[in-house]
């Protein structure tokens, strides 16, 4: 690979929509919220999150080097090629790239609060780069010492969502967040445990305290299909309780895909046992196809009848 590849392979493009899908709901009930959609927000919002997710995986892959380079020792030819111990790039690289990724976020949160009128742009800025530092880095590390995928659901499910709404609106938690909040955070904690799969056995030999390491395979994924169904069922709770019609609308249509799609993670699912890679693989797939496309849907539904109703 030549240099550019190997940044792009490092900064894991795929694994993008796990915060960038979260960040368009925010940007489009902050919109609705605000009964317009702001294009200075909007450009922040996608500089912030290319900043921050380059922040995110660099220093994952960094904190987690050891770990990695465990897991490519036990397994061999059972996992993608890992960036540090595979010599794909030098942990200092990526260390040095990634705290430099941080430092451009915080630079335009601050930069963006001024000109947009926003004075918690920055703190919920930093406050977004600390939860991510707390799940791998040190002094903290909480997805060594457990609660990693609990502090994933707060961060994706919570602090993202709430910072792009504030952006759009001038207000970090309106309403409609406050609604579709607790069945986006179940959502996310799904995600967060179906994340662990494929490392179970490395991550145990490694130290590691995660949900799978603790309770195994099994009962990772149960627990995760049981949350993809519960945050099907608070969406649907909460269209049933709120006044705003184009949100009863967005709740409805994004709790019917995510159950659509839970079917299929379903059929998926007996085949994904521990080490058994490509079946986690395709049953992380289509749990993911649950959560982004459902999201989405609900986002589009949001902006779009949101910005309608309040013209």
């Amino acid at each position: 690979m030549n240099p550019s590849q190997r940044w792009v392979y490092a900064l894991k493009p795929a694994s993008w929509p796990k915060v960038f899908v979260p960040a368009v709901l925010g940007q489009a009930v902050g919109a609705a919220s605000a009964g317009r959609l702001s294009v200075g927000a909007l450009a922040f919002g996608l500089l912030w999150m290319v900043a921050d997710v380059a922040f995110i995986v660099l220093l994952n892959d960094w904190g987690d080097r050891e770990v990695d380079a465990l897991k490519r020792r036990m397994f061999p030819r059972g996992c993608s090629p890992k960036t540090i111990p595979d010599g794909i790039l030098p942990a200092r690289a990526l260390l040095v790239a990634g705290l430099g990724a941080g430092g451009l976020a915080l630079l335009l949160a601050g930069a963006a609060g001024a000109l947009l009128e926003r004075p918690l742009l920055l703190p919920l800025a930093a406050l977004g780069l600390f939860v991510f530092a707390a799940y791998s880095l040190p002094p903290l590390r909480l997805n060594y010492r457990g609660g990693g995928e609990f502090l994933e659901m707060v961060g994706v499910g919570g602090v993202l969502p709430a910072l792009h709404a504030y952006v759009q609106c001038g207000q970090w938690a309106p309403l409609e967040l406050k609604l579709l909040a607790p069945g986006l955070l179940a959502l996310c904690l799904s995600s967060a445990l179906a994340s662990g799969l494929s490392d179970e056995e490395s991550d145990r030999a490694g130290g590691k305290h995660t949900v799978t390491t603790l309770l195994g395979n099994a009962v990772s994924r149960r627990a995760s299909e049981a949350l993809l169904v519960l945050g099907a069922l608070l969406w649907l709770g909460a269209a049933g309780v709120s006044s705003a019609a184009f949100l009863r609308g967005g709740l409805v249509l994004g709790a019917l895909l995510t159950l659509f799609f839970a079917g299929r993670v379903w059929r998926k699912s007996p085949p994904a046992v521990t080490n058994a890679f490509g079946a986690q693989a395709a049953y992380k797939l289509e749990l993911h196809r649950a959560i982004w496309w459902a999201t989405l849907a609900l986002s589009a539904w949001v902006l779009a009848a949101g910005l309608g109703e309040r013209r």
